[in-house]
């Protein structure tokens, strides 16, 4: 997706993200479940929850909550049942869907909906095209359908699988009243494969019109103590604009950059939102007497 830039009157660039969709105009609510005892113990960085986060705040959907459980049965189907009961437009899990032990996301899921795992023609076939596709690229010599396999086709009662254009096991799909489960793989490239191809559009479809803007300023002269009243005062006047400070350093420099963001049900608005935020945290700054560069 190609994000066009526009300058507000000030010259602070402003980085609009679209979402191509009508008939909705209420953006909705994600959460995200992250399955994998990797990332508990620290061996590995939860980058599919970063790329996931944005990627849904861009599209116009909130996301309400990030949560990383361990490979067990009941802690996955917990956590699929405490975000069942916030009722979000979306859950997002990503890991354990392939033919290991240790794989175990789409049991919890069924666990928690009392739904029996079967395997689905659909999957299978999307399994079999794979391991041929890893054929003929001369990566393995011949495969045969073993009970490890035909495992990554078993979904739950009423899934649908999501093809996966990279690797072999499917994403999947339910809907369980009004909630849409979406389950990815962990391996990144496969999760962001599958996202673009077959997920990305069910959350533009539900966005609608929703608008995600976001701008940077950079503070200079002024310490975050200082700047913390000028940011709360701001988000008072302004409460769809969303306002985060985070300390920097240019060599022996110290600045503020100042994140703004907003959501917005189109582009005009959201972009009036930030260009009077920009103008007001500009004069207050100056007044405190540091000085604004966009970023």
């Amino acid at each position: 997706m190609v994000d066009e830039e526009q300058k507000g009157k000030d010259g602070v660039t402003l980085n609009p993200r679209r979402p191509p969709g009508e008939g909705h105009s209420v953006s909705g609510e994600v959460e995200i479940i992250s399955v994998g005892n990797e990332l508990l113990i620290g061996k590995v960085v939860n980058t599919n929850a970063q790329w996931l986060a944005r990627r849904c705040t861009t599209l116009g959907m909130k996301v309400r909550r990030i949560t990383v459980v361990g490979d067990s049965l009941e802690e996955i189907s917990s956590a699929v049942k405490e975000a069942l009961s916030r009722r979000p437009r979306f859950i997002i899990t990503t890991g354990g869907l392939g033919p290991t032990f240790d794989d175990k996301t789409l049991e919890g899921i069924a666990l928690c909906l009392g739904r029996e795992l079967k395997v689905d023609g659909d999957a299978l076939n999307m399994v079999k095209d794979a391991y041929r596709r890893l054929v003929e690229e001369g990566r393995i010599e011949g495969y045969e359908l073993t009970p490890h396999r035909v495992k990554m086709a078993r979904l739950p009662e009423g899934a649908k699988p999501l093809a996966n254009p990279v690797g072999v096991a499917p994403g999947v799909a339910m809907n369980v009243d009004g909630t849409t489960i979406i389950a990815l793989p962990g391996v990144p490239a496969e999760m962001k494969a599958i996202f673009e191809e077959s997920v990305a559009q069910m959350i533009r479809d539900a966005a609608g019109d929703a608008t995600f803007f976001e701008a940077s300023l950079l503070a200079y002269g002024v310490v975050e103590s200082d700047l913390a009243p000028i940011v709360e005062e701001a988000m008072k006047a302004n409460p769809y604009v969303y306002i985060k400070s985070h300390p920097r350093w240019a060599g022996r420099t110290p600045y503020i950059e100042l994140h703004l963001s907003t959501t917005a049900e189109d582009s005009n608005t959201a972009r009036k939102r930030l260009s009077s935020v920009i103008v007001m945290l500009t004069e207050m700054i100056k007044q405190a007497g540091g000085s604004v560069k966009p970023q």
